[in-house]
């Protein structure tokens, strides 16, 4: 596909120091000017002052010039603006207030994760040794952004944006809540929900393997219990196992691991799953915080006030 992964995110929010400090203990790598790495896909975070939490940037990956060329062609039929250079595209979308920047880079390469090994009934793969992932020790840190979830008030609108102008494909629906896209072989880069208002939700970033996972959010609440939001457990559609946490600016983000990755679309038939049914496989319910965030009513009134 033209379009081969999610590149960065913006997001703004009211406190960038405290914000900033939650994530770098979440294990990405501050760089400065606000910019936070992880270990394969370098500059993916951008922190940035905003007076209510909300995503200001999504940042896709493309091949080639003519990529852009051709996304422009299609935004230019839907009647969006955009603005063109022929290394970077950017064009608004109106209703979450959310700019989506194209840019020519080379796609991500990652290292193989280490194997891990593991017994079974009649399948004994690792003998006379502990399982690796009670040995670590390093502190967690993620491989890559994986996915962002947005609100918005007019889900067929902000899902022709981003479908049929900048060019994601569908994987996978919540029935007249949602749509999972892809501008990757992952399942979803980009998860659209049905909202009051548009707000970021949620961030997910990828890690090794379930241990990672479990290593990670049992770091980031040891002292702070309250960051705790939703897991451990594995969502349906995609796959991947998860824990959520709560930054200082109320969005939810996430270690995850193990997605469904859609090489070949043609293999690949996009399901029309029916609600939290379709987002838990195994694992506790999800809290009512994390299906209607509490700061729901506020930032409804920061939208309403706004110019």
């Amino acid at each position: 596909m033209a379009l081969h992964s999610l590149t960065s995110v913006t997001i703004g929010v009211p406190d960038v120091t405290e914000t900033a400090a939650f994530y770098g203990e979440f294990g990405l790598e501050p760089e400065g000017d606000g910019w936070f790495t992880t270990r394969d896909g370098g500059r993916q975070l951008h922190i940035v002052w905003a007076p209510t939490r909300r995503l200001v940037e999504l940042r896709v990956g493309v091949d080639h010039p003519d990529d852009l060329v051709a996304v422009a062609a299609r935004l230019t039929d839907l009647g969006i603006q955009h603005h063109n250079d022929l290394t970077t595209l950017i064009a608004y979308e109106k209703v979450t207030k959310v700019f989506a920047v194209l840019e020519v880079t080379d796609p991500l390469l990652q290292d193989a994760a280490p194997d891990t090994p593991c017994n079974g009934p009649g399948r004994l793969e690792r003998a006379d040794a502990r399982a690796p992932g009670v040995l670590r020790s390093n502190p967690v840190r993620p491989r890559k952004l994986g996915q962002v979830v947005v609100g918005t008030t007019d889900l067929d609108r902000t899902t022709t944006f981003f479908r049929e102008g900048i060019g994601l494909s569908a994987s996978d629906y919540l029935k007249d809540e949602g749509v999972f896209l892809r501008c990757s072989t992952d399942h979803h880069n980009l998860l659209l929900l049905t909202a009051p208002v548009g707000f970021l939700h949620r961030t997910s970033w990828q890690v090794d393997d379930v241990d990672e996972i479990g290593r990670g959010a049992a770091a980031m609440l040891k002292d702070h219990p309250e960051r705790h939001v939703w897991g451990l457990g594995r969502h349906r559609a995609g796959s991947h196992f998860f824990w959520y946490l709560k930054d200082p600016a109320g969005n939810f983000t996430a270690y995850y691991s193990d997605m469904d990755c859609i090489v070949d679309d043609r293999l690949w038939t996009p399901e029309a799953l029916d609600g939290t049914d379709g987002l838990l496989s195994w694992g506790p319910p999800p809290p009512p915080s994390f299906l209607h965030p509490e700061d729901l009513a506020d930032l409804m009134t920061e939208a309403h006030a706004a110019p």
